[in-house]
């Protein structure tokens, strides 16, 4: 339905306590469930990390709250046999998507080689699409790739993703929707002409706002960072600023036209909940 808006969701698995945790991420979901969610995704760590507890969750996910799961699959390190193993054990507990990515190099590998194999995202898509009927997810950046040499070879590698096969690109978080707006006109005069769904993450302390920042750069409006700062001893009110800026946010979004809004849930509901009750 086109007129209906497209919710998503990304969790990732507990790196201990896995049971545990996995059960109390699957009761979070659950409380999600009622926006009607057209798939979770669910990450894995640098370097292949998480990975066996990655698909654990995403087969919990779709047995016990029967929503669409689209696991995360990075290439970095593997070979196309590894590649091939994983595939065909998506095919057998039907899964129909998958999110291709090249992957985050492990901090704690100094000597880390590429495999020949896959050294692209857009050369893990390429095999995908050989080998699956699989819909395939890609990654895009606002605000470039931290590694990329300029926004313009940054685009040239996300056309390279789309003509492989990728049908969708589900972007990294950014605070500032004039990045974004820039971003899918400039992915238009490219030649992409697939979704490209904005990634929001409802900020609700100032540690989320270093991370952020550290990790890829998301450029955090002032007031905002000024805000919370002020207010970072007062959870209740930095709270409800961030999710105020979050709503605020998807709603521009929604009236500029986005058929979807995906969420970085931090494998929580409430402040996710707060934002499209708002919105919906």
């Amino acid at each position: 339905n086109p007129k209906k808006l497209v919710i998503s969701f990304e969790v990732f698995p507990p790196k201990k306590d896995f049971e545990e945790k996995a059960q109390k991420l699957i009761e979070e979901l659950a409380i999600l469930k009622q926006f009607e969610p057209a798939f979770v995704s669910v990450t894995y760590g640098a370097g292949g990390s998480t990975q066996n507890h990655s698909f654990e969750l995403a087969m919990k996910i779709k047995k016990e709250l029967s929503i669409e799961i689209m696991p995360h699959f990075t290439c970095i390190g593997a070979s196309k046999e590894n590649v091939k193993e994983y595939l065909n054990l998506i095919k057998n507990n039907n899964i129909n998507s998958i999110l291709a990515l090249r992957g985050d190099v492990p901090q704690d590998c100094e000597d880390f080689e590429f495999n020949d194999d896959f050294r692209f995202a857009s050369d893990l898509v390429d095999f995908i699409k050989a080998k699956t009927n699989l819909s395939i997810g890609v990654a895009g950046y606002p605000e470039v790739h931290k590694e990329a040499p300029n926004a313009k070879q940054d685009l040239e590698n996300l056309k390279k993703k789309i003509d492989s096969g990728a049908n969708a690109i589900i972007t990294q978080v950014f605070f500032n929707n004039d990045h974004y707006y820039d971003f899918v006109e400039k992915a238009h005069q490219e030649g992409i002409n697939v979704p490209i769904i904005p990634g929001i993450l409802p900020i609700t302390n100032l540690k989320q706002i270093e991370r952020m920042v550290s990790m890829c750069g998301s450029e955090i409006p002032i007031d905002l960072i000024e805000q919370i700062t002020k207010y970072q001893d007062d959870k209740k009110t930095m709270r409800k600023i961030g999710i105020e800026f979050a709503v605020n946010q998807c709603q521009e979004l929604i009236n500029s036209g986005v058929s979807g809004i995906h969420f970085y849930t931090l494998n929580k509901a409430g402040a996710t909940k707060e934002v499209l009750e708002n919105i919906l």
